[in-house]
């Protein structure tokens, strides 16, 4: 179902409606934010929740930046926002950080009268067949998909693969913005500029803590 404006979609009478926002954020930037807002505003979600992963099924070599300081960095760009929030559910469990994981965490902490909604890239959502456990996911949250620049979700083929997902998911196509973590990472390395791409907070954090050496050493290494 596709939204693109914030009358289409309707708040249910009852219930909270969290936003799960689950990512490396290596690191975070105003795309994200940008996201968690639209998101936030298109269905009408009492709360966005970051949830940093501590090490990605998809990305098991680790990442970047270590899981701490990408938790303060999150912390440090949502803090001006009381609709946002960030949770360690993902950063303090062991082993690779499973969506289905972070969903029943959150159900166990807000229980069931909280809907929950997880925030994804169209491209994330194309990929969902080869996540752990789709069907239970889609079974403990409905799917918001934030549309990216030329790429186009094939529901159908999803459909066939993970039946009923297309009733649970909300395709949002509004703001579409090449911004990435890849891109500030190689901006940082390049000795670039990242001023207005991160939020200020964040880009002093980086410097403060010298994490542009450690990306050299993570180059090199």
């Amino acid at each position: 179902m596709a939204l693109t404006d914030p009358s289409e979609a309707n708040a249910k009478e009852g219930g909270l409606r969290l936003g799960i926002f689950g990512g490396t954020f290596d690191p975070i930037h105003i795309g994200h934010l940008i996201v968690a807002e639209e998101a936030r505003a298109y269905l009408h979600l009492n709360r966005v929740i970051f949830v940093p992963a501590r090490v990605s099924p998809f990305k098991l070599q680790g990442t970047a930046f270590s899981p701490e300081d990408r938790f303060h960095m999150v912390e440090l760009a949502i803090q001006d926002n009381p609709y946002f929030a960030a949770s360690r559910v993902d950063i303090d469990r062991q082993g690779p950080s499973f969506t289905v994981d972070t969903l029943r965490a959150m159900h166990r902490q807000y229980g069931p009268q909280a809907q929950l909604f997880f925030i994804m890239g169209a491209d994330s959502l194309q990929g969902m067949g080869a996540w752990r456990a789709p069907e239970e996911i889609i079974r403990l949250a409905q799917l918001i998909a934030i549309s990216r620049p030329g790429f186009r979700i094939d529901m159908h083929t999803l459909e066939q693969k993970i039946p009923g997902i297309s009733q649970v998911t909300h395709i949002i196509d509004t703001l579409q913005l090449g911004i990435s973590s890849t891109n500030i990472r190689n901006r940082l390395r390049q000795g670039l500029p990242i001023k207005y791409q991160v939020p200020a907070p964040v880009e002093a954090y980086i410097y403060s803590h010298n994490l542009v050496k450690e990306l050299g050493q993570l180059e090199h290494g």
